[in-house]
C-alpha cells in the first residue's frame, strides 16, 4: 500500500476499534501527523487516561508503552514494534538496581521516568526532565537519593540543586554522544542562533548551551522567543512539532559526529507507517506486565504526581 492509503486504513481502523494513537515527539513526522496526541511519555500516558479507547497504539518505545499500560491496566495497549527499545532504560534492569541499593543503605532511589517497569517498581519516586528539579528540591536536604538510570540529567540536578545524589552510569547515547565542540562551531557560524538542548546531553554541551529544559519546556520556550533561529540539542524528530508552531522559524540540529548530519534515535524510528497499520489490524505485539509489577510500578509514579500537584507543577 501507499502511505496515503496506510493512513486512511489506518484511521479507518482506529475509528472502527474505538483506538486512540498516542507519537511521541521523536517519531517520524507521517506517524505524528496522524497521531490524536503528541507528546513526550508521560503526558501521553495521562492523556490515554482521559479518553474512553479500548485500545492505546503507543507510537514510541518499550518503557513508555509500559508506563502507558502501568496507568491504565484495563485497557489494551499495543507498540508498533516490540524491538523498540531504548539505550538509557537497557542500561539499568531490577536486578542491576536492586544491587546497586545495596551498595548505598538508606539511600531512597529516584528514578527518570525513561525506564523499564522492573525499575519503576524499585523506585521510591519518579521524575521527568521538566519536574526532576522541584521534586528534589521538595525533598529533605538531608534525604540520601540514588538517581537512575540518567547520570547526565543526575548530574544536572545535582548542579542545579546542590546535592550530592548517587547517580547510576546510564546515558542517551544520542544527547549523551552530542558534542560541544560541533555546537561551538555552529554557534560560530550562526552568531544570531539560540542554542537549546535537552538534559539528558553530556555537561559539556550543556555549558555552551543558553536553554536547558525539557521537550516541553524547549517548544515552550521557543514559542515565546523573539529569536528567529534555534541550534537545537535533541532528538531531531522534535523538528516537525518546532517547524509546525514556529513556521517563521529556523531550526539547526546538532550533528551526532563526523558520520552523521542529525541526530536520530534508530529505536524510536523503528515504528513505521505499514507497522502501525498492521498493528491496529491484528490488535498485536501488546504489552502485557503482572499485575503486582503494575501496582509496584504504579506507586512512585503516583507519589510524583501527588507532589508534583502539591507543588503546582503541571506534570
Amino acid at each position: 500500500m501507499t502511505n496515503e492509503e496506510l493512513i486512511h486504513e489506518i484511521q479507518r481502523l482506529k475509528s472502527e476499534k474505538n483506538a486512540v494513537i498516542l507519537g511521541h515527539y521523536y517519531q517520524i513526522d507521517e506517524i505524528q501527523a496522524l497521531s490524536d496526541y503528541v507528546g513526550d511519555s508521560l503526558a501521553l500516558a495521562r492523556e490515554a487516561q482521559k479518553t474512553d479507547a479500548s485500545i492505546i497504539v503507543f507510537c514510541g518505545v518499550h518503557f513508555m508503552a509500559e508506563t502507558a499500560k502501568i496507568l491504565n491496566p484495563t485497557r489494551k495497549v499495543l507498540l508498533p514494534d516490540m524491538d523498540a527499545s531504548c539505550s538509557l532504560a537497557e542500561s539499568c534492569n531490577g536486578e542491576d538496581i536492586r544491587n546497586f541499593k545495596k551498595q548505598y543503605p538508606g539511600h531512597i532511589v529516584v528514578s527518570y521516568v525513561n525506564c523499564s517497569a522492573e525499575v519503576k517498581a524499585e523506585s521510591d519516586l519518579i521524575c521527568t526532565s521538566g519536574n526532576a528539579e522541584k521534586l528534589i528540591n521538595a525533598l529533605p536536604p538531608e534525604t540520601k537519593i540514588i538517581f537512575a538510570p540518567d547520570k547526565n540529567l543526575g548530574g544536572y540536578i545535582n548542579s542545579k540543586t546542590g546535592r550530592n545524589m548517587v547517580l547510576w552510569n546510564g546515558v542517551c547515547t544520542v544527547h549523551d554522544s552530542m558534542e560541544a565542540e560541533n555546537i561551538l562551531k555552529m554557534k560560530i557560524a550562526n552568531p544570531d542562533a539560540v542554542v537549546v538542548a535537552h538534559p539528558e546531553c553530556n555537561g559539556a554541551v550543556l555549558k555552551v548551551s543558553d536553554f536547558v529544559g525539557s521537550t516541553k519546556a524547549m517548544l515552550n520556550y521557543i514559542k515565546e522567543s523573539g529569536k528567529k533561529k534555534f541550534i537545537v540539542a535533541t532528538e531531531a524528530g522534535i523538528l516537525f512539532e518546532m517547524k509546525k508552531n514556529n513556521p517563521d522559524k529556523e531550526f539547526l540540529t546538532v550533528s551526532n559526529g563526523e558520520k552523521c548530519a542529525c541526530a536520530e534515535c534508530g529505536y524510536m524510528k523503528m515504528n513505521t507507517l505499514e507497522k502501525l497499520y498492521n498493528c491496529l489490524r491484528d490488535e498485536s505485539p501488546e504489552i502485557v506486565l503482572d499485575t503486582e509489577l503494575i501496582e509496584k510500578a504504579k506507586r512512585p509514579i503516583v507519589r510524583m504526581l501527588d507532589m508534583s500537584a502539591q507543588l503546582g507543577i503541571i506534570k
